[in-house]
């Protein structure tokens, strides 16, 4: 009797531990070693009128926060059409290079009342950085159907808080004592995902060989997908048009 309590234990504790190490990550993406892989760039375009890009009224803090803010939910560059921040990923991909990290990159400041930057990519199950160099009392909010909600006031003497999202997902992040404060905060299964320059640029290196469904992702313009082939040692070059 004692005996089969002891092995219905280990069972359960072996169970147990087998689902939680395969939890973290909630992806079956593999590092390995690529050797002449290929690249996939691209550009993003806005189609039809360029819009100005909006401000949005300060009402609160105005001393540190000023009196306006540029809205960042639509940024395009007037000369070259290019649109700024948005998510470029390949979708389906199993195996490839591994995260190169920059722990000084893992991070979202609050300065001036503003999420910097308006995008920020991270590897799910690894720990990022909030900071607030304000001096001003700040809220983190996070608005996630997949991972847990954070809810947490970030006072002045709290400059630095550690935050993790467990699973891939595009959370929205906004601050409760500031309202036009937002942000995003992408939650990556793997390493192949880029934020668009100024200029709606974005390049994808170190890329096996074989086939992928890119998809690019905007805050307020929506979602794309293409198809593309990656050949060893070679770049393939993409255009996307997103309009309102």
């Amino acid at each position: 009797m004692l005996l089969t309590g002891v092995i219905m234990l280990a069972t359960l504790f072996f169970t147990l531990t087998s689902t939680i190490a395969k939890e973290p990550n909630d992806t079956n993406y593999a590092p390995v070693e690529v050797k002449n892989g290929g690249t996939v760039s691209g550009v993003i375009k806005f189609g039809g009128e360029i819009p100005a890009l909006a401000e949005i009224e300060v009402t609160k803090d105005t001393k540190v926060c000023g009196k306006a803010k540029p809205d960042q939910s639509l940024v395009v560059d007037a000369k070259r059409r290019g649109i700024k921040n948005v998510v470029a990923y390949l979708k389906d991909i199993e195996s490839g290079k591994k995260w190169a990290l920059d722990e000084g990159s893992l991070k979202m400041d609050q300065k001036g009342c503003v999420f910097t930057p308006h995008i920020l990519v991270v590897p799910t199950g690894t720990p990022f950085a909030m900071l607030n160099n304000d001096g001003i009392l700040h809220n983190v909010h996070t608005r996630s159907e997949i991972n847990e909600e954070i809810n947490k006031a970030q006072p002045k003497f709290l400059k630095k808080m550690k935050l993790t999202f467990e699973k891939p997902e595009f959370v929205k992040v906004t601050c409760d004592v500031h309202n036009w404060m937002n942000a995003w905060i992408v939650a990556a299964p793997n390493p192949y995902y880029r934020v668009t320059d100024e200029q709606g640029k974005f390049e994808l290196t170190d890329v096996p060989a074989g086939s992928y469904t890119l998809e690019i992702w905007h805050e307020t313009l929506g979602k794309q997908i293409k198809q593309v082939e990656v050949k060893a040692g070679e770049t393939v070059s993409l255009e996307f048009t997103l309009t309102k």
